[in-house]
């Protein structure tokens, strides 16, 4: 059990002679568990609060006559709120300790810790009832507590749940808002292949790709966007005009044009001056023979 501070405040030295010899025939400690921390013999109010605060128990001990009785009511009235409990302790007129009667000032101490003891018997049931009251109220806060901690934690994950719901709806409305421009351009897209071939039914349809290079090539960038087996142009007549193009443009590639062919040269006559050659071996037959000699 903790010790109870008690401090005395009384007018003047004497009195703090008086008081001192009172507590001599005194157990405080064994009988109400308190230590007179310290005596205070002043009037002055601003050195009574530096003095007494924080004291469990503060004693004005002041005179019995008006002086005194004036003294303490205007200490009370400044210093109850700086400390726990405060008792008015009345000491026989005269400051002289031969001609005071220690027993008398003894039994007044007495009594004066007795009345602080009663009094404080008096609240305990107030005391117990703000005590329970606190505790109920702890006990609230604490599901309180809990309760916000678990809110809070579901807030959290509501939170982010929104956050991704959020995103994932920009994104879907980013996209529903390209199909509905497409929609609304529907009439200016093409199908390659049928396009083609509505133009040229006996040749295979050209790479995509092809297509695409014709349409940089040709500086249709932006009025025509081929992707995904599509055309997309401005109006048909301009994806014919491509078509026809890319079909103009693979014709040649396929069919490259014949160098010219080089004159012929023609053979020289003759010169006059000229043998005739002379077969190096010649096989002369029969027939070839007679028929020289017919000739002549």
């Amino acid at each position: 059990m903790a010790i109870v501070d008690v401090r005395i405040l009384v007018e003047g030295a004497s009195d703090v002679e008086v008081v001192s010899k009172a507590l001599q025939g005194l157990a405080l400690g064994s009988e109400y568990n308190i230590t007179i921390s310290s005596i205070i013999p002043t009037t002055n109010v601003e050195i009574a609060k530096s003095a007494a605060a924080g004291a469990d128990l503060l004693i004005i001990a002041t005179d019995a006559d008006r002086v005194g009785r004036d003294l303490a009511e205007r200490l009370f009235s400044e210093l109850s709120e700086m400390v726990g409990h405060v008792e008015r302790m009345k000491l026989p007129l005269g400051h002289d300790l031969e001609h005071v009667d220690v027993e008398l000032v003894r039994k007044e101490l007495k009594n004066t810790l007795v009345r602080a003891g009663l009094k404080s018997l008096q609240i305990l049931p107030e005391y117990m009832a703000l005590r329970n009251q606190l505790l109920d109220l702890k006990g609230r806060y604490d599901g309180l507590a809990e309760e916000y901690k678990r809110l809070h934690e579901e807030y959290e994950k509501l939170t982010k749940a929104y956050e991704e719901i959020k995103a994932e709806n920009d994104r879907l409305r980013e996209e529903n808002e390209g199909l509905k421009a497409l929609l609304e351009n529907a009439k200016n897209i093409f199908r390659i292949d049928e396009a083609w071939k509505s133009l040229f039914p006996a040749e295979p349809v050209p790479d995509e790709a092809y297509i695409g290079k014709a349409v940089e090539k040709l500086g249709l960038a932006g009025r025509v966007v081929v992707g995904q087996g599509y055309i997309f142009a401005e109006d048909k007549a301009l994806v014919e005009e491509l078509l026809k193009t890319v079909y103009l443009s693979l014709a040649i590639r396929e069919e490259p044009p014949k160098p010219p062919e080089s004159p012929k040269e023609e053979p020289l006559p003759p010169k006059p001056s000229e043998e005739p050659e002379v077969a190096a071996d010649p096989e002369v037959k029969p027939d070839d023979i007679e028929g020289l000699l017919k000739g002549l």
